[in-house]
């Protein structure tokens, strides 16, 4: 799938940095809607998806806000905001419909190796939780998106959906969760290599591992000159690109920061490593069908929300919990322990110190689980599993990533969480930051990239009618028969209604 050579003095209409899901999205949206255009696609490491998108290196869920608590933050007033989960549960079927075209097309034959139906539950304790989820559920039924889910106090109902994390509770217990069958297990890692097979066979566009980019300039003749080297060999190459996209994860903004172009100018990065308790005892293991999302800690950062998961990796059933969060200095997980200090520019120190200021207990927290023991991660997994024997789970360490620090007018910068498309005003160059949630809407950030460096693709009659043929809801406001038909054509076409192989 890989090649070590590339053509020297070859004018590229997208050069694609990083070998990771967002890349690979991205080149095949452009491929099938400008089949004829030239496109180059580097990584730095052996083989493609490799870093966050590999399946251990990231959470894994389908994110489509159908579980997740940090997307629906409650107001002053007792009410929930679910305005962040109605756009992210539109981008996740946006991503699936990509994905089910990809299959009706017979580019992919078997989805199941990337995806699965495993149903998506919220989970919380005490009084005031139990309120607040109430709250979120009935909000979340009246929109169409969201009106199959379910909402229980009764502990048997627990029992049936998730019978590990029930074991040894007391009737009296405060508790709630809501239920929504049709959430998905996906293996990005899978699917990427998926996605650069198909460039590949069907487009003539392989990836180039082992090849660094170390710097992109502005050229006279085209619009950017590309430094690569090798690797292996330590040759450099340059090659001239009208379009280039920098998607390598947390080593996007040191790349983005050497770019001669305003728009980056604030833009810092706070690494944050991460680490899983993963099952080792197959019977534990096949106790628990379902991902469970609890709510964080009052002065928790929403990283921290702790879910256990049943996951597919490498065809084997898993049980992770997790994320424990933690430090390190790198921005990639064989990245460098110089890459934040090498990100302080002085441009961006003053969104630096403003969002280190401002998120002391951010700070406080990552000191407490970098010192954590296994005993101490072990407790926290026993607020789910109460029974978790020590001997039986191990901690495995998890992808990095790299929170977006960008200026704010009045606390001179702020940490945001999610992603964030930094481009030049022409649309030449385009560098996605951030990460959560990340893989799981990598389709509608792609598909905005492309409209951002593509324009006159996007807007021509022709682009419209293919991209309607691939994605019917990007860009649209869809009706509740709308929606369901394309949820249902997607579930078959993704063989997700079948769960009787994966249940076992």
């Amino acid at each position: 799938m890989t090649k070590n050579t590339i053509e020297v003095n070859t004018d590229y209409d997208l050069i694609c940095v990083g070998g990771g899901i967002m890349s690979a999205t991205l080149a095949l949206l452009v491929k099938l809607v400008k089949p004829d255009l030239k496109i180059l696609i580097l990584e730095r490491l052996e083989e493609a998806g490799l870093e966050s998108s590999a399946a251990w290196n990231n959470a894994g869920t389908g994110h489509s806000a159908l579980c997740e608590l940090n997307y629906t933050p409650e107001k002053g007033n007792g009410e929930v905001n679910c305005e962040k989960a109605y756009k992210i549960c539109q981008q996740f079927e946006v991503s699936k419909q990509f994905w089910a075209y990809l299959v009706e097309e017979n580019f992919i034959s078997k989805p199941k190796d990337f995806i699965n139906n495993v149903p998506h539950h919220s989970w919380v304790t005490g009084k005031d939780n139990v309120a607040f989820l109430k709250t979120r559920f009935e909000t979340l039924k009246t929109h169409f998106m969201f009106e199959d889910i379910e909402f229980t106090t009764a502990v048997n109902k627990m029992k049936e959906w998730f019978p590990l994390i029930m074991n040894e509770r007391v009737e009296d217990e405060v508790m709630a969760a809501t239920r929504i069958e049709r959430g998905t297990e996906m293996n990005f890692g899978a699917l990427t290599q998926k996605l650069f097979s198909i460039l590949e066979t069907n487009f003539d566009t392989p990836i180039h591992c082992n090849q660094e980019v170390l710097d992109i300039d502005p050229d006279e003749e085209v619009e950017w000159s590309v430094e690569i080297k090798n690797t292996k060999t330590k040759e450099k190459q340059y090659l001239d690109a009208k379009h280039v996209f920098i998607g390598a994860g947390g080593g996007s903004l040191l790349l983005l920061q050497k770019v001669e172009i305003k728009e980056k100018e604030g833009y810092g990065g706070f690494p944050v490593s991460g680490a899983w308790l993963v099952c080792r005892n197959e019977a534990i293991i096949n106790q628990h069908f379902a991902k469970v999302y609890s709510k964080a800690g009052p002065a928790d950062p929403p990283m921290s929300t702790p879910h256990l998961d049943t996951r597919f990796i490498n065809g084997k059933r898993e049980l992770l919990f997790g994320p424990f969060a933690g430090f390190s200095p790198k921005f990639l997980k064989e990245g460098s322990n110089m890459d934040l200090i090498k990100s302080i520019k002085m441009d961006n120190i003053p969104s630096m110190l403003g969002a280190f200021w401002h998120n002391l207990p951010l700070t406080k927290y990552l000191v407490e689980q970098v010192t954590s023991s296994h005993e101490d991660r072990m407790d926290d997994l026993r607020k789910f599993v109460k029974d978790a024997k020590s001997e039986d789970w191990e901690v495995l360490l998890a992808g990095q990533r790299v929170q977006i620090i960008k200026k704010d007018d009045y606390e001179g910068g702020r940490l945001q969480f999610g992603t964030e498309v930094v481009h030049s005003k022409d649309g030449s160059i385009t560098a996605l930051l951030g990460a959560s949630p990340g893989a799981s809407t990598a389709v509608s950030i792609m598909l905005d990239v492309l409209e951002i460096a593509f324009p006159e693709i996007v807007n021509s009659e022709k682009g419209k009618k293919l991209l309607k043929q691939i994605v019917p809801l990007w860009k649209t406001e869809p009706t509740k028969a709308v929606f369901k038909n394309e949820l249902e054509r997607c579930e078959r076409v993704l063989e997700l209604k079948d769960v009787s192989s994966v249940r076992l």
